[in-house]
């Protein structure tokens, strides 16, 4: 293959007219470039703004919170000026775009009812999270029972709760059902009631039974000393005589004194001679009538 020097004149005339159509293209959008490229810039400064103001705005209010385990306002703070500032952005951004911000707060104002329907579960769940957030019924760290799900309060958001349950999932709440559900705040008191039940015989000695339970609830380093331990007769079961025994312990030491506890009070019993029975039924036969001759289980 041969390069022929004379088609240089025209190779660079076919460059210099791309630059040249390259060139007025790019002058003929740069305000739309130069618009894009401020968007862009503006989008940055808002990211960081949000985030920079949402932080600080955090702290903030941590140095007034009353106690460290008070951190829900301050998250609940940061979430709405973080919003905030992402909102005035979209609108700064959307205006240096081109598009007439006004005809489309026009448009929203004409549709609020059908937003309003539309977002109805959005909008109460924000606001539960506000009354949430005034009322306190839980904050950070607390261990909460919310209808069905008992778990340990993670974050308080601006649309659902968090909670960590006790096999290490993430549950997420709406506000709005919590609002409207039952909430039992466990870690309210700092600490809880333990109650074992246990089944003895009919022909136990009960004074025996309770001291026993007494002593071996009470001798736990997990059990606080005030209330006293009390123990006593709870019900008359089908198949024995229902004790129980109850402590104050704290909250986070609730499930490993209730396993210690049963254990202790199975050895206990076996060696004081106390039985545990079993579950067991009776069957009962009838004689059939005589005049049919058949006997019992024939």
């Amino acid at each position: 293959m041969t390069f022929d020097f004379r088609e240089i004149p025209q190779r660079f005339s076919y460059f210099v007219s791309n630059v040249q159509t390259f060139w007025g293209d790019l002058t003929q959008h740069s305000e739309f470039l130069s618009n894009l490229l401020i968007a862009a810039l503006i989008l940055m400064v808002t990211l960081f703004l949000s985030q920079w103001l949402s932080n600080t705005v955090r702290k903030t209010a941590k140095r007034y919170a009353h106690s460290d385990a008070d951190r829900t306002l301050p998250e609940f703070l940061s979430q709405v000026v973080w919003w905030l500032i992402m909102v005035v952005g979209l609108v700064v951004i959307l205006n240096r775009l081109g598009v007439q911000t006004t005809s489309i707060l026009t448009v929203l104002g004409a549709a609020s009812l059908a937003i309003g329907l539309a977002l109805q579960g959005t909008l109460s769940n924000v606001a539960s999270g506000i009354m949430l957030l005034v009322q306190k019924p839980y904050r950070i760290g607390d261990t909460v029972t919310i209808g069905d799900v008992t778990g340990t309060v993670g974050r308080l958001g601006l649309f659902s709760t968090e909670l960590t349950n006790g096999d290490s999932h993430k549950v997420y709440i709406p506000n709005a059902k919590i609002f409207s559900d039952r909430i039992i705040n466990i870690s309210h008191y700092g600490h809880r009631t333990l109650a074992i039940l246990v089944t003895v015989d009919f022909a136990t000695d009960l004074d025996k039974a309770l001291s026993i339970l007494k002593k071996v609830m009470g001798s736990h380093p997990g059990t606080l000393s005030t209330p006293e331990v009390w123990a006593g007769v709870e019900n008359f079961a089908d198949n024995g005589v229902q004790l129980k025994v109850t402590a104050q312990v704290t909250v986070a030491q609730h499930g490993q004194v209730r396993a210690d506890v049963l254990k202790s009070v199975k050895e206990a019993f076996g060696a004081a001679g106390i039985y545990i029975p079993y579950p067991h039924q009776v069957t009962m036969e009838k004689a059939l009538s005589a005049a049919t001759g058949e006997k019992p289980g024939a």
